[in-house]
């Protein structure tokens, strides 16, 4: 018990240590009163000596906010956040709102940042998680309207926060180490509440990009046996840029993408709806039962009925015992 009681506060410490890193690099980079533009696309720090009454403000793109002294509100509609150094806010998209200082002093000026996040590296850094793309893009949540939510901080934002902040500070740590540490950030904010934010704010900002719109006609046409030249001819697109297009946004090639998307579609459809084999490999695109199950082991290390059976929790030995 000792031990677990050193680790917490060990883990504790750290937490303080980083939260306190980061109010002093804020507070370096913002010289000035107001705002203070950094070098680094989308970076805007800001140093208030006094509280500032209502006044409008405005991002461009999915934003990420982060106070470290003092405390503000921002108002969007008829909706009002107040966020103080325990919190952070995310700005779905871009957004016109209006921003109150209300705690700030000489001695203590209201310190904060507002770091804008292309919503391209979001589905890059979605990408490269433990779960593809495609399931992601699968999964449906509620709508929410809210343009804005304000969450809890925790130490592997601040963390990755501090990190990031830091590589600013050199010229080659900011070549090197800063889009690293801002791809963490964003990969933090993903294993968050916020995670469905993210990829709504996403699919938003990108929904004239041709690559959005082959991922709605692969989800609309899935249960057709289609092709990459198919999905580059809906739209408007020759085939060859299309996939160079494709790779470069979403990190897979759309033939990897198509067949991630149908083979989790699948598995829902065997899980969730009590498909056959065969029924779930035709409602997916697949003309070849053999080939489906090759492609499914491929992917999920196992055949589907293997599959389904051990998270049914029925072993297959014990069927072949009673049979």
């Amino acid at each position: 018990m000792a031990a677990s009681g050193e680790k917490n506060y060990q883990f504790l410490r750290d937490d303080l240590v980083a939260a306190g890193e980061v109010a002093r690099l804020v507070d370096r980079y913002a010289e000035v009163e107001g705002a203070n533009e950094h070098s680094w696309p989308g970076l805007t720090f800001y140093r208030f000596s006094d509280p500032v009454p209502p006044h409008w403000d405005e991002v461009a793109s999915l934003s990420y906010c982060l106070v470290v002294q003092g405390a503000k509100k921002v108002r969007i509609g008829s909706e009002e956040y107040l966020y103080d150094p325990m919190r952070y806010l995310v700005l779905n998209r871009r957004a016109r709102f209006e921003v109150e200082i209300v705690e700030a002093s000489q001695a203590r000026p209201f310190l904060s940042f507002v770091l804008q996040i292309e919503p391209a590296l979001v589905s890059d850094v979605l990408s490269t998680m433990h779960r593809p793309l495609a399931a992601l893009y699968q999964e449906h949540s509620k709508p929410r309207n809210d343009a804005a939510h304000v969450a809890l901080l925790d130490s592997h934002i601040i963390g990755a926060t501090y990190r990031f902040l830091t590589a600013l500070e050199s010229e080659a740590d900011r070549a090197v180490l800063a889009p690293l540490y801002l791809r963490e950030i964003v990969y933090r904010l993903l294993q968050t509440e916020e995670r469905h934010r993210l990829i709504e704010s996403s699919r938003f900002n990108a929904c004239r990009n041709p690559v959005s719109a082959a991922i709605e006609y692969m989800k609309k046409q899935i249960h057709e046996p289609i092709s990459v030249a198919a999905i580059a001819e809906a739209v408007c697109m020759s085939e060859s840029a299309f996939a160079h297009l494709f790779k470069q946004t979403v990190g897979t090639s759309p033939y990897k993408f198509l067949k991630q998307l149908r083979l989790e579609r699948a598995r829902d459809l065997l899980l969730d709806h009590g498909y056959s084999v065969s029924e779930a490999a035709s409602k997916v695109g697949y003309t070849s039962l053999s080939h489906f199950i090759s492609e499914f082991k491929r992917y999920f290390g196992e055949t589907p009925r293997s599959y389904l059976l051990r998270l049914q929790g029925v072993e297959t030995f014990n069927l072949r015992a009673k049979s």
